[in-house]
């Protein structure tokens, strides 16, 4: 990929700034592509290295203009509070789905040969039927964010097999670390934690905390990302991402209360409490990811552990506030 031009959208996000900053250390060729008056704060650092384009991903000449000699386009810009998706979907599918039609009608008739990443999420299978859980799954989305991530794969697959605009597919497992929000309780939960854990305020845990999911280190996922970008193998390919362990969110949480107690030497209590009435369903499942067929095509394995991606992420948060 040395020398290859990259566009990402939703760069300052979460995937996105973490993404772009691994490029730019590597010397790769930058653009984003972000909504006008959208902060630039997690890609301060890097922002003097990069083409910062803003605008909308429902303007079709803007559009045109940022994929135009692109290599490889990482699509990250999208709305992910599933609560959100559930209060207002028109919106969701209006500018979600209209904004990957857009790209891909701009691919199409200016840049065929361009290759898009885009980060799906497990839950579009539902309730996995057997753990750990592979791409055999069958698809039972169970909110509409996870409807339109399945819309989102479909016709990412229609376009490469249509129209030949190579594509892949990532449905990624809980991810946390470094530059995702810490105060949003409707995503990162991981995250979430660890910003009430260094505010000293007691962790809620739902119910008994027992079920059991697969939690990956943001930096795990974005060699996945690289990987899939610049192998052949992975093209009009879907794929099942995590760190292939389980633990129980119980396990999690007491992770982070070990971790931040041994960094700022404060304890931190943990609380159980009743599953709000209004939790979604989704929320209670359990799921193991089986990378195996992406290993597979590319090689990929996790590198950074769950306790070490914890105290790497502590540790940035740390230094964040201390700054």
């Amino acid at each position: 990929m040395v020398g290859k031009k990259v566009i990402i959208t939703g760069g300052c996000g979460f995937l996105g700034s973490n993404l772009s900053r691994r490029l730019v250390n590597l010397n790769f060729n930058v653009s984003l592509f972000i909504k006008s008056g959208q902060s630039k704060q997690n890609i301060s650092s890097i922002e003097d290295k990069l083409e910062i384009i803003e605008g909308n991903l429902l303007d079709e000449e803007k559009v045109r203009i940022v994929i135009e000699e692109k290599d490889y386009l990482f699509h990250f810009a999208w709305q992910t509070d599933l609560k959100k998706s559930m209060e207002d979907p028109c919106k969701d599918f209006k500018n979600d789905l209209g904004g990957l039609i857009n790209i891909l009608e701009s691919c199409k008739k200016i840049n065929p040969n361009i290759k898009i990443v885009f980060p799906s999420t497990t839950t579009v299978i539902g309730f996995p039927k057997k753990l750990p859980s592979n791409e055999n799954e069958n698809e039972n989305p169970s909110s509409i964010y996870d409807i339109n991530k399945l819309t989102a794969e479909k016709y990412l697959r229609v376009y490469y097999e249509t129209y030949n605009i190579k594509s892949c597919v990532l449905r990624l497992s809980n991810v946390f670390g470094e530059y995702q929000k810490i105060d949003n309780p409707n995503r990162g939960v991981l995250n979430f934690m660890i910003g009430k854990a260094l505010k000293n305020k007691p962790l809620a845990v739902y119910g008994d905390g027992k079920w059991i999911r697969d939690y990956c280190y943001v930096q795990n996922y974005i060699d996945a990302f690289i990987l899939a970008a610049e192998s052949e193998n992975t093209n009009g390919e879907t794929y099942v991402l995590g760190s292939g362990l389980g633990r129980s969110f119980n396990e999690a949480v007491e992770k982070i209360k070990e971790i931040t107690k041994g960094l700022i030497g404060k304890e931190v209590n943990i609380k159980h409490v009743p599953f709000p009435e209004k939790e979604h369903e989704i929320n209670k499942r359990n799921f193991i990811a089986d990378y195996s067929k992406f290993c597979r095509a590319t090689g990929w394995k996790p590198k950074i552990s769950f306790d070490e991606g914890i105290r790497k992420t502590i540790e940035f948060y740390i230094n964040e506030k201390n700054k």
